[in-house]
């Protein structure tokens, strides 16, 4: 029996949330950081890198048989302390190694008190699998509560979910389906996907035949399943929820429409509108994450 063999029989039969790797990440010079504008400035960047105190890890787990990855930002020195913990859903569909953008807000929210885990889904960073927009790989972003108790350091009863754009979708997700949250907070996030699709269907033309290509016959469900608009009764967690008022990818109304279903639901939440702002907030970074701790510390017990 070859080592590749042994590896994908050991995956098969692995728990969900086993660490099969995990290494400190190496990060670029500011220069090198593709990408890294939108989220930092230089100050920013080099404090968050220079900060010793932390560290930033890439782990692999097992979820569903396959070997997928995520990020870890926690203290170096941990003398078996378990810490509250966010787990950050980055938004986008596929993607690389974007550690080094996500830094920065890590930085901000450990100084905070928290830990963050934050994991990228099955197709991304080299990772085995199929990324399905809201589809299977939600289990491994549920699958984070096992990670966590194996990592060691994150306290499972303090958890708290905090979601980019497609990742406030997928916190909305996690949500309806138990994730153990005391709290959640969104930004830029959809909560309508036909209403995403309909304002720029050549946009999303060729992304949708990739993601979903049974789409025509799947229309209704993949579009209600993903639309958190659609069953607010589910979503009893405390939720902030924050966009720009000048978000060409999303628009605000999305938030706003959730936010009034709430309200009717009768659900907690909190709504705050960054005017002029764009799509991650980028003229109220540092707000966007002091105002997400702030919510989280208020759901600490």
């Amino acid at each position: 029996m070859t080592v590749t063999m042994v590896l994908a029989l050991w995956l098969a039969v692995a728990a969900d949330g086993a660490v099969i790797a995990s290494k400190e990440y190496s990060l670029p010079s500011y220069e090198a950081a593709l990408g890294i504008q939108p989220y930092a400035t230089r100050p920013e960047y080099e404090a968050a890198v220079n900060d010793k105190t932390f560290a930033l890890d890439r782990v692999e787990y097992a979820s569903d048989g396959l070997t997928v990855v995520a990020y870890t930002y926690a203290p170096r020195e941990r003398s078996g302390k378990r810490y509250p913990t966010i787990v950050f859903n980055r938004g986008s569909y596929i993607q690389g190694e974007i550690a080094h953008q996500l830094l920065p807000m890590f930085h901000r929210l450990a100084l905070r008190g928290f830990v963050v885990v934050a994991p990228l889904y099955r197709g991304s960073a080299s990772a085995p699998g199929n990324d399905e927009m809201g589809g299977a790989e939600l289990h491994d972003l549920m699958n984070v509560v096992p990670l966590g108790k194996a990592l060691g350091f994150v306290d499972t009863e303090r958890l708290y979910l905090y979601g980019e754009s497609r990742g406030g979708m997928m916190t909305f997700l996690a949500i309806k389906s138990g994730f153990p949250a005391k709290a959640a907070a969104t930004f830029g996030a959809f909560t309508d996907l036909g209403a995403l699709l309909a304002a720029a269907p050549r946009r999303y033309e060729a992304l949708i035949a990739k993601i979903w290509p049974d789409f025509p016959a799947r229309r209704e469900e993949i579009l209600h399943s993903r639309s958190a608009v659609e069953w607010p009764e589910a979503l009893k967690v405390p939720l902030l929820l924050m966009h720009g008022g000048a978000d060409r990818d999303v628009d605000a109304a999305q938030t706003l429409r959730l936010a009034l279903r709430l309200q009717q639901a009768g659900h907690p939440y909190e709504l705050r509108v960054f005017g002029g702002d764009t799509h991650v907030l980028p003229n109220h970074r540092v707000e966007r994450d002091q105002t997400a701790a702030q919510w989280f510390g208020r759901h600490r017990e």
